[in-house]
Parts: structure tokens; sequence; C-alpha cells
């Protein structure tokens, strides 16, 4: 069965963009962009939302590094806002229910599937139980200032199982798990007497 995973580039303290600065934080090296070109996931269908979509697009048009790739990968874009044609290459819209639409690609298909930004996209897959991994790449800055769109508020409670991890250019951490998400917190055991 073709998987999911939920793919998230981070600040230190979870924000996924920050007013004022540039793309990954401007602290990209060549050790990451080159994984980014490598990466065995390019060959994912990509899934987004619309703003992710006009963002994502946007970079690629002004020449952002490490966004080039992104063009000749196969995009889902889940969307009630969009109008076909979209302007993309290699982008399709699905204007209906994105869960429905994921759960049918990862029962029926025979294609993995992985997240780009999106973030109430990502929650609403990993609340349905949609997601097999969760993939966070942390960039060393802290934007407590100027961070916008933190990832995680919203979340229900998820257990991780470290499966990777790896840094690039001795500062951007990479850290991969499975998911599980909880009814609440976790009950400790009972001391023993």
């Amino acid at each position: 069965m073709p998987e999911v995973v939920v793919d998230f580039i981070t600040s230190l303290d979870g924000y996924a963009s920050a007013e004022g600065w540039p793309g990954w934080w401007g602290v990209e090296g060549p050790e990451y962009l080159s994984w980014l070109g490598e990466s065995p996931e390019n060959d994912h269908l990509v899934l987004m939302g619309a703003n992710t979509y006009r963002l994502m697009h946007s970079f690629t048009k002004e020449g952002e590094p490490g966004t080039e790739v992104l063009t000749g990968m196969d995009k889902v874009v889940f969307s009630r806002t969009l109008t076909e044609p979209l302007e993309w290459d290699n982008s399709t819209l699905v204007p209906g229910d994105a869960i429905e639409a994921v759960g049918r690609m990862r029962q029926d298909g025979d294609r993995s599937m992985r997240t780009i930004g999106s973030l109430a996209l990502c929650r609403s897959l990993l609340e349905a139980g949609l997601v097999d991994r969760f993939r966070v790449v942390m960039f060393p800055v802290i934007t407590g200032a100027t961070g916008r769109e933190r990832i995680y508020d919203g979340y229900p409670d998820v257990a991780l199982d470290m499966v990777d991890s790896r840094t690039f250019d001795g500062r951007i951490q990479l850290v991969e798990y499975l998911p599980r998400v909880l009814d609440g917190p976790p009950v400790p055991p009972p001391s023993p007497h």
C-alpha cells in the first residue's frame, strides 16, 4: 500500500515561515540542497493546499534555490478557490474533500505521497490516521518575534517513534518518525509499593 509522508521544514521554535526572512531562513547549505535534489521521495506524488501551491510556485518562478525540482514533480492541489487549468506544470486540482481523496489514492493507488507545507491539510491527514511517516527538517534559527504559522497549533497529542535522523551542513537537523495519534497524555504505570 502506498505511504503518506508529512514533510515539514521549520525554525527551531516550530514556525513554518517568518516575516522578512528569506527561503530556508537563509541558512540552506550545499549538503541540504543536494539531499533535496536526490531525495528518494522525489517520485512521490506531492500533496498541497492552495496557499502552499501559490507560495511554492512563486518561489520556483523567482529561482529560489532548491525549489526548481518541484516543477518536474507531480502535484495534487486541494482547493475550493483555485480553478483549472493550473499554471504550474504537472499540477492537478482536486476541488473535493482532501481526506476522502487521499484515502482513495492510498487504498486504490500504487504511488506513495508526501506533503509540502499545507499545515491544515497535514493536520487533517494525521487526525484521519492517513500519515505513515512524519519528517521534520529543523533550521538553526529562532523566529520568536517574526515567526508566522506555528506548525503544531491545533494538533492532537501524538507519540512519535524515531526511525531516522541526519544533520546537514553541520547545522540543519532532519528527524523522521512513525506517528501515533493519542487520545490524550499517556497514563504513567502505577508505582510499585
